[in-house]
């Protein structure tokens, strides 16, 4: 790899970021910052950021698509959560719209009622409203929205 001392050809540093995004995909800002670790210039940078998406090794709707569903499925994580990430690594509003479609409604409210019920129950030696505080909290934390949250609860509770 190379340094932030050395720089690379832009050929080379192109190649590099060819395996970069094949492997896994990427956001355009992640994308970015690696190829200025290459010492690259503006121009040079933005030139090959567009042969990355001419070639399409480089594509945020699909990125959005990918982050939104693998992290709802694997991490469990609300929507709110989710977009906070994607806006954190610049992606579109557009493509973080996209990328919410790969959530399916009622999914995701089956994940969240799941949470809520296995945090619930997990703090059953608490007192009523410290349980109620606690399991708001952790849900808000993975990034679910409050009315969804006090819903569910409401529903344990009878």
């Amino acid at each position: 790899m190379f340094t932030r001392k050395s720089s690379a050809t832009p050929e080379q540093a192109f190649l590099k970021l060819k395996h970069f995004c094949s492997y896994q995909e990427r956001c355009h800002a992640d994308v970015k910052e690696k190829l200025y670790s290459f010492g690259l210039r503006k121009a040079e940078v933005e030139q090959l950021i567009s042969r990355l998406i001419e070639e399409n090794y480089l594509n945020e709707e699909r990125f959005a698509q990918l982050f939104a569903g693998g992290y709802f499925r694997q991490k469990k994580w609300g929507i709110n959560k989710i977009v906070y990430a994607l806006r954190q690594k610049k992606v579109s509003e557009y493509n973080i719209k996209k990328g919410l479609k790969e959530i399916n409604r009622e999914e995701y409210e089956a994940v969240a009622e799941k949470l809520v019920a296995n945090k619930w129950a997990s703090l059953k030696n608490e007192q009523y409203l410290n349980r109620q505080a606690k399991t708001m909290a952790y849900l808000l934390q993975k990034g679910y929205e409050s009315e969804l949250i006090q819903r569910l609860i409401q529903k344990i509770k009878t």
